[in-house]
């Protein structure tokens, strides 16, 4: 994998359970499904919105908290419970003029293949399912929800100068 890849990064879409998490779904007594976020990932999205980058989340699950994050950490194109990822990916990039080529999507497993296949950079995390490493052009040394996310954001921003610690040491 070569860095120069995530330079012309304009738009990162997500999956979340496996990529965002570990893809461990708690249950509770009365139903509720919790999921834990790593904290890292978050500060990256953060980063990555407040450096003009477009973030989509495209999921298969749905969770009103799994939104409520999500939102809190700036992303409003949050899409949960979609059972077909390419058709919703293709129909964002006609809404949104996107350059497919200019897009990196982080999937875990088969839901997100035939999306990944439409992008520049398909990446995973090292846990992906084997079908989605062998389509992948960059896996993670991390797994999901455990700074696969932080992992790629970062890349992608230090590659332009927006990383926050980067332009931080421009000015000392």
């Amino acid at each position: 994998m070569i860095l120069r890849d995530f330079q012309h990064i304009k738009v990162v879409v997500l999956d979340v359970d496996g990529v965002l998490t570990d893809g461990t779904i708690l249950v509770t007594e009365d139903g509720d499904q919790l999921r834990t976020f790593h904290v890292r990932d978050g500060f990256a999205i953060q980063a990555a919105v407040q450096a003009g980058i477009q973030i989509f989340v495209i999921s298969g699950g749905s969770s009103s908290g799994v939104e409520k994050r999500l939102r809190a950490l700036g992303i409003e194109h949050i899409h949960l419970g979609v059972v077909d990822k390419r058709a919703l990916f293709l129909q964002l990039c006609e809404q949104f003029a996107i350059d497919r080529q200019c897009v990196l999507y982080m999937g875990d497993d088969i839901p997100d293949m035939e999306a990944m296949l439409q992008v520049g950079l398909p990446v995973c995390p090292k846990d992906a399912a084997e079908e989605i490493k062998a389509i992948s052009r960059y896996m993670s040394p991390s797994c999901g929800g455990q700074g696969a996310v932080r992992d790629v954001l970062e890349k992608v921003l230090k590659t332009q100068n927006k990383w926050p610690v980067s332009s931080a040491l421009k000015s000392i």
